[in-house]
C-alpha cells in the first residue's frame, strides 16, 4: 500500500511540472509570436571598422544623389548592401540630367517601381570585374536579364560604349562610376 501512494505521490508531482514546463512553452512560442519583426536588412549594420559596401559608399557622394534616391525608391539599398560581389555602373546626377525631361521623375513614382528596378538592374553584375579585366566586346548578363558589353578604347575603359570614369573598391565590390545612364533593351 505505501508503495501505490508514493508512486501515485510521485506521478502527481510528474504531472505537475509536465503541466507547468508545457505552460512555460506556450509562453516562450507565444512572446516570440507577438515580437514585431526587426526589418531592417544589411543595410541596417552599423559598422565604422570595415572597408564601405556600395550603398555607403554611393551615399556618402554628392555625385550620386539621384542614383541613391532611385535605389531607395526601388527598394534595392539591402539588396545592394549584401555580401556580393557586385559591379555596380553608377550614373552621375549629371548623367541622369541627361534623360529626356520628366524621366527620372516618372521612374521614381511608386506606380512605376518596377519599370525603376529593371532600369537599376540593368546597371548591377553579380561579381567584380575590375578594369584591368575588361576586354573588347566582352559581354556580361545583368541582374536584369540583359547584357552589357565591355570594352577599351585605349586607355578609356566603357560599358556600352559609355565611358567610366573612375572605379571605386568597396567591402562587397567595385563601383564604376559612368557619365551616362545604360538604359535596357
Amino acid at each position: 500500500m505505501k508503495i501505490l501512494n508514493l508512486t501515485l505521490i510521485l506521478a502527481g508531482f510528474g504531472l505537475l511540472a509536465s503541466c507547468n514546463t508545457a505552460n512555460e512553452q506556450e509562453t516562450a512560442v507565444a512572446s516570440t509570436q507577438t515580437e514585431e519583426p526587426q526589418g531592417a536588412g544589411q543595410s541596417a549594420v552599423a559598422d565604422d571598422q570595415s572597408q564601405q559596401n556600395i550603398v555607403q559608399v554611393a551615399s556618402g557622394s554628392q555625385d550620386h544623389t539621384t542614383l541613391v534616391a532611385a535605389v531607395k525608391a526601388a527598394g534595392l539599398v539591402d539588396a545592394l548592401a549584401n555580401a556580393g560581389p557586385f559591379t555596380v555602373f553608377a550614373p552621375t546626377n549629371a548623367a541622369f540630367d541627361k534623360l529626356p525631361a520628366g524621366t527620372v521623375d516618372g521612374l521614381l513614382k511608386p506606380e512605376n517601381k518596377s519599370d525603376l528596378k529593371n532600369v537599376l538592374q540593368y546597371h548591377v553584375y553579380v561579381g567584380v570585374i575590375p578594369i584591368e579585366r575588361f576586354d573588347n566586346d566582352m559581354s556580361l548578363g545583368q541582374v536584369n536579364g540583359g547584357r552589357v558589353t565591355l570594352g577599351l578604347n585605349g586607355e578609356q575603359a566603357t560599358v556600352n560604349g559609355v565611358n567610366i570614369l573612375a572605379s571605386i573598391p568597396t567591402s562587397n565590390g567595385i563601383i564604376h562610376v559612368i557619365d551616362q545612364v545604360l538604359l535596357p533593351k
